[in-house]
């Protein structure tokens, strides 16, 4: 096989995914808005089942309705049939994915779901099917034919599945009001974690945060940027900060005076330095410290100095 039938198959598949997508969009109606309110009311958590490679999707779209807002778990549609059917109440609701729709463990799972007055929103490619005829929504995904040369293997048919629990999750989760702080809450770990919740705050040494007197000396400037390891001192008036003092303004100064060390650091100060509130998410204090090409930031709370973020605190942290 030349790079030539390689390019030629990559084309086909892209292809056919994009036209099983515009085939998609086109099956939704005010029946879909009805589903995604349907599913945002229930008591109980969404239940989601199939069997084969939709088992597989399964997973997936129910780990995303977890981390998105949505109570979900995954039960395999044979474990169901085996004993697991017990974990599923009367107010949860289960979306079963299968693309024929009609096979003997989906029939007999339908069966017994019925049974239990268990509510189902299916993800068929058969609006004809025995699941679609006994569903109480039906999420119709039709496909003509697989990527699969021979027509056979699951490809197109679990894409679109993907597709349709992540559409599922995201009305969920516009309709709920899941914002940036809800998602924090559910992922508290990690690197997607630590840029929703760490603030600056969590990163600063309160206990040895550089501050000079407005009165002090250069000297003492020297000195306390020396200390504290931080490549820069807050200028302090009443608690409040007046000004910065950098490695950068120490050897400015220090080339242009010859006898600098006695200077009142109010003569020399920079003014308004930036400062950010302790609450800020340190993610946002680094693109205001890229957008400002400076590393540091003077940190207050209540409008009184508590310390100063450098941005190797930012690195430290993974940030």
């Amino acid at each position: 096989m030349n790079n030539k039938n390689i390019n030629q198959i990559v084309n086909q598949v892209v292809d056919i995914q994009l036209d099983a997508i515009e085939k998609l969009k086109e099956t939704f109606d005010n029946n879909f808005d009805d589903i995604i309110k349907f599913l945002s009311k229930i008591n109980g958590r969404i239940v989601v089942s199939g069997i084969g490679k939709s088992a597989i999707i399964g997973m997936k779209i129910s780990s995303t309705l977890n981390s998105t807002g949505t109570p979900s778990i995954f039960m395999h549609g044979s474990d169901a049939l085996h004993g697991d059917l017990g974990a599923i109440t009367k107010d949860d609701v289960l979306i079963y994915i299968s693309k024929s729709g009609s096979n003997s463990d989906t029939v007999d799972l339908v069966n017994s779901l019925k049974k239990n007055g268990v509510d189902i929103v299916s993800i068929t490619a058969n609006k004809d099917s025995y699941l679609a005829k006994n569903s109480r929504h039906i999420i119709y995904t039709p496909i003509h034919v697989e990527a699969c040369p021979n027509n056979l293997a699951p490809t197109t048919s679990t894409g679109i599945q993907l597709l349709v629990g992540d559409i599922i999750a995201i009305c969920l989760m516009s309709l709920k009001n899941f914002d940036k702080i809800s998602f924090a809450k559910l992922h508290p770990s990690g690197s997607l974690g630590k840029k929703l919740t760490t603030t600056v705050e969590d990163l600063i040494d309160t206990q040895h945060a550089p501050f000079i007197d407005l009165q002090s000396k250069f000297s003492d400037a020297i000195n306390e940027i020396s200390n504290k390891m931080l490549g820069a001192t807050a200028v302090i008036e009443n608690n409040k900060v007046v000004g910065i003092i950098t490695d950068g303004d120490v050897r400015r100064i220090l080339e242009k005076n010859n006898d600098p060390l006695n200077i009142i650091v109010s003569n020399i100060i920079s003014r308004n330095p930036k400062t950010v509130k302790h609450s800020l998410l340190a993610i946002d204090a680094l693109q205001i410290m890229n957008k400002n090409k400076i590393t540091n930031l003077i940190v207050t709370k209540d409008n009184n100095y508590i310390g100063m973020l450098h941005i190797h605190d930012l690195i430290n942290a993974g940030l």
